[in-house]
């Protein structure tokens, strides 16, 4: 921090600034205006804006445009499958220079421990990593998780500096229902940021959820209901990741008037996406293809999520801001040509320019135990002529509950790939207690083999979809082995394999390997018949039992509208 006086004396043009930025197209994000501006920068602040300031260092900058570093309002970094450090090196060159993380999906492994891991490794990366607390672990009594987290649990991390407030209260009915502890979490958190996720949720029990100091969503699929959302007083957060893309059917509802209450999000944004379309840039880019203010997009990645959070010294290029800044040549591309933090140059054309002290491997205990499988696990006894089977909805998370008539062979169901139905199973993976929810889903496309996963939302059972109960067991078998990962089996034999050592999670290599692996499991997975443009993403949500309609856990059949166990067959 630099010393009162001289930050004043550089400010007022009395010492020479450490980096003056001349003449690039300023995207004011304060005024709603683009000028060509010289920016002055003094130790990691902008110092001042405007001509005949002095810098020991100079950049030419004319004919490019600069804006405040993006932010990403709501990710859940183990999405990207790899440790923050290199989540970092991945998305910093793409002009992300602050992301609002929820800890969601490590915490549902680990509880507080996971939390720690992940505070401790965003520190001294050239990316500002600010935390919301999971508010939901698990995120609901109808699934068995690695872990319970009270309001007594979170409580303390609230007196961390980088945490903001109480991340995606997605048990809304617990809420509206008076859980106590779910209402001790909002108590707590009530001098901070409450995030929503409230799927469909309208009317009254809007009104009630908002009520009790909810203030975000970013579950909006469309328009009208984002419109009732932002007529309650919530913000919006539009968001475009991987198995959820939303920005196109929301953009329509950006106005002059409201664009402010909207900023950006990529929640679950996996590594391939964030190599070949990019990140918080992409949808800068996408907005502004479709029709949007270049300023209004640029504010919707910047400003506003700022503003939201309350982080005071960010989101603008103004005095006495930290000098998060990007540098680009044009507005079509958004391609980061500068990319500065604090400012200092971290990346240059797409690739980072700095180096990490040395710090120890932040450890983490193994996460994959289950109870010992005979073989027999998966069948499913015939007890009826009509089941319920999960409906895969296309690049949407949501889910339909379909009636079919299953194939059924020596008195137990099995896949049938002339109709695409086929078995799906949940294994409790935590504490080895022999929990396999069993079920049917329709949509996925498997002609053979099986494919499965230890990422499966929110607590992150081992989650399978498969023609074969010997695919099927394979499969868990080999993600037991491996300590978590995503295995494909094709007759009885492993074709495709990536190890998420770290909670069933992340991996420990670098992103482009990762983002190859998942190339090739894809294709390995469409060659089986896999329907999904992510097959994986979408396997990943099959367990996910607050987003309706139908889901699977590894207690059983959840119809999330009833918030309650179905049974599988009608």
């Amino acid at each position: 921090m630099a010393d009162l006086k001289q930050t004043i004396k550089v400010a007022r043009g009395e010492e020479p600034a450490d980096l003056v930025l001349r003449g690039p197209k300023l995207i004011n994000v304060l005024s709603g205006e683009v000028y060509d501006e010289d920016i002055a920068i003094f130790e990691d602040l902008v110092i001042g804006l405007g001509k005949g300031y002095r810098g020991r260092d100079e950049i030419n900058l004319k004919g490019s445009y600069a804006a405040p570093g993006f932010i990403d309002g709501h990710v859940h970094i183990e999405s990207s499958m790899v440790e923050i450090p290199e989540f970092a090196r991945s998305v910093v060159p793409l002009g992300t220079t602050s992301v609002v993380a929820d800890p969601h999906e490590v915490a549902n492994v680990f509880g507080y421990d996971g939390i720690r891991y992940m505070l401790e490794s965003s520190k001294y990366n050239p990316l500002n990593v600010f935390f919301m607390l999971p508010s939901c672990v698990p995120s609901t009594p109808l699934e068995t998780a690695g872990s319970s987290l009270r309001a007594f649990d979170i409580f303390p991390l609230l007196r961390e500096k980088w945490v903001l407030g109480l991340a995606e209260m997605m048990n809304f009915p617990g809420v509206l229902a008076g859980d106590e502890d779910t209402l001790d979490k909002l108590k707590i958190s009530a001098d901070k940021r409450l995030d929503g996720h409230a799927p469909k949720l309208g009317g009254k029990d809007l009104c009630a959820y908002i009520a009790a100091g909810v203030s975000s969503d970013h579950e909006c699929t469309t328009k009208e209901e984002a419109m009732q959302k932002l007529r309650m007083g919530m913000y919006v957060m539009i968001r475009e990741g991987t198995g959820t893309k939303n920005l196109r059917d929301l953009l329509p509802l950006v106005t002059r008037e409201n664009s402010r209450r909207c900023f950006f999000v990529t929640d679950d944004r996996h590594p391939n996406d964030i190599l070949t379309e990019g990140h918080v840039n992409h949808m800068v880019r996408t907005a502004v293809e479709l029709g949007v203010d270049v300023v209004t997009a640029v504010q919707m990645a910047t400003i506003n999520t700022a503003d939201y959070f309350g982080l005071r010294k960010l989101g603008a290029i103004s005095p006495g801001r930290y000098a998060d800044i990007v540098i680009f040549d044009n507005l079509r591309t958004f391609k980061m040509r500068k990319v500065f933090k604090n400012g200092k140059l971290v990346a240059e054309d797409g690739n980072p320019t700095y180096e990490l002290p040395p710090r120890p491997q932040q450890r983490v205990r193994g996460s994959v135990n289950i109870k010992w499988l005979e073989g027999n696990e998966f069948e499913i006894k015939a007890r009826g002529t009509k089941c319920r089977v999960i409906g895969l909805v296309k690049d949407q998370i949501l889910t339909d509950e379909l009636i079919e008539e299953p194939k059924v062979e020596n008195g137990n169901v099995v896949s049938d790939t002339s109709r695409d139905i086929l078995k799906v199973v949940v294994v409790e993976r935590h504490n080895a207690s022999g929990n396999i929810g069993k079920g049917l889903v329709k949509g996925f496309g498997l002609k053979r083999g099986a494919i499965g996963s230890s990422v499966s939302h929110d607590s992150h059972n081992i989650v399978v979809v498969g023609v074969s109960d010997d695919d099927i067991l394979k499969v868990v078998k080999r993600i037991h082995k491996i300590g978590g990962g995503i295995v494909i089996s094709d007759g009885g034999e492993v074709v495709g394999i990536l190890e998420l050592p770290i909670a069933g999670l992340m991996s420990r290599l670098p992103l482009a390997e990762v983002a190859k692996k998942i190339e090739e499991l894809t294709k390995i997975a469409s060659s089986l018949g896999a329907k999904p443009k992510d097959p994986l993403m979408a396997l990943s949500f099959l367990a996910l039992p607050v987003i309706p309609k139908l889901k699977l856990t590894d207690k059983g059949l959840v119809d999330v509208e009833k918030f309650d166990f179905v049974d599988l067959f009608v």
